[in-house]
């Protein structure tokens, strides 16, 4: 009894001390806390959906959810051989170049009407606290934060570890002018030495100007936030960017809910929608979209062009890695839609409507 008393004892420690590493942030506290508290959308201690947001789909548990993930076999989670990428060197673009750089999963590089942007950046190799676990498919880590030229706004949609990595914040934070992310998650940011005067914390329905001739305004998704047991104290969010020439939704994770046809309606056309696509189950619908409600958001958000991105870099879910990619793709043939699926590093000219990419994802088990 005393020796399973100090294995507890030990067990309860080591949990503490790993919570405690710089890489779960910080919650937020004094003037932050304050702020989010007179938010509408923050009730009861937490952040709230606007719509019943289950974790899980009802008639299902968590329990079983986790018995499917760790002991049921599921056949192509990962490629069997490195997918294809490309290697672009940044820093060369010219920056009169409106374009956009995928790097996986729901990373990001953007130049806007002589702007650097950069979207959730990833850089690590892995999604998840530890580097042995949720690793980066093999020929996706083609950019690293020394490859990232300096950024005239970074923008963090929510704090999942998938989307907010500590390692790439550290490395990139000199070259950082401007945050702009959703409340609470500058508590994170500032742990980790990002000065609170360049960060602009959103609510829900808020507009800013934070570069001459560009205008971002937050909108409400369908998902939550957090990275450890504690969750929603930070916000989750989608943005509309408006540059002098483009405008474009940046979608972050949600599940799919009205707010898709209601930002079509109020800000749409859009010049491009980048809209979460991956890592979807049945049992976790209402947080993430299946594949058909991808294409229903799409139509919705009346786009001129969509990217799907949350897929391509990390197995998240139990589908086959290239599944997302070939049902978007069906999909954009059966709806007339103009989804494009650039490879890894590839550049997407914002400028050209037309511009074609090939199905990469085919030949690769």
């Amino acid at each position: 009894m005393i020796f399973l008393s100090i294995l507890i004892l030990i067990f309860i420690v080591a949990t503490i001390l790993v919570f405690r590493l710089p890489g779960f942030g910080r919650l937020p506290s004094g003037k932050r806390l304050e702020r989010m508290k007179a938010s509408p959308n923050y009730k009861n201690g937490s952040f709230q959906n606007e719509s019943y947001t289950p974790s899980i789909v009802e008639g299902t548990s968590m329990l079983k959810v986790l018995k499917e993930f760790f002991f049921e076999k599921k056949e192509r989670r990962k490629p069997s051989t490195e997918i294809p990428s490309v290697k672009t060197n940044l820093h060369a673009i010219d920056i009169n170049k409106n374009v956009l750089v995928w790097f996986g999963h729901s990373s990001y590089y953007m130049q806007l009407d002589g702007k650097r942007i950069l979207v959730d950046p990833v850089f690590c190799g892995h999604a998840s606290p530890f580097f042995f676990s949720v690793k980066a498919f093999a020929g996706t880590e083609v950019c690293a934060a020394v490859d990232v030229p300096e950024i005239d706004l970074l923008i963090i949609t929510h704090d999942h570890w998938d989307h907010l990595d500590h390692a790439t914040a550290k490395q990139i934070q000199p070259k950082v002018k401007h945050v702009i992310t959703g409340l609470g998650t500058g508590s994170h940011l500032e742990r980790w030495g990002y000065n609170n005067n360049i960060i602009t914390e959103m609510d829900w329905n808020e507009d800013v100007s934070p570069l001459p001739g560009f205008k971002i305004s937050s909108i409400p998704a369908r998902h939550f936030s957090g990275r450890g047991l504690i969750r929603n104290k930070t916000l989750w969010l989608s943005f509309i960017l408006e540059s002098p020439t483009k405008k474009i939704f940046i979608g972050g994770d949600s599940g799919y809910d009205k707010h898709f046809a209601e930002t079509g309606k109020r800000f749409g056309p859009f010049d491009l929608a980048i809209i979460e696509n991956g890592q979807y189950n049945q049992s976790w619908k209402y947080i993430h979209m299946l594949p058909d409600e991808v294409v229903k958001a799409a139509k919705e958000l009346n786009a001129k062009r969509v990217i799907p991105v949350h897929s391509g870099k990390f197995a998240l879910a139990l589908h086959a890695w290239d599944e997302p990619l070939k049902l978007i793709t069906e999909n954009k043939e059966a709806y007339h839609l103009n989804i494009i699926t650039p490879m890894i590093g590839e550049v997407v000219n914002l400028d050209n409507e037309n511009q074609d990419f090939s199905k990469w994802w085919e030949g690769i088990d």
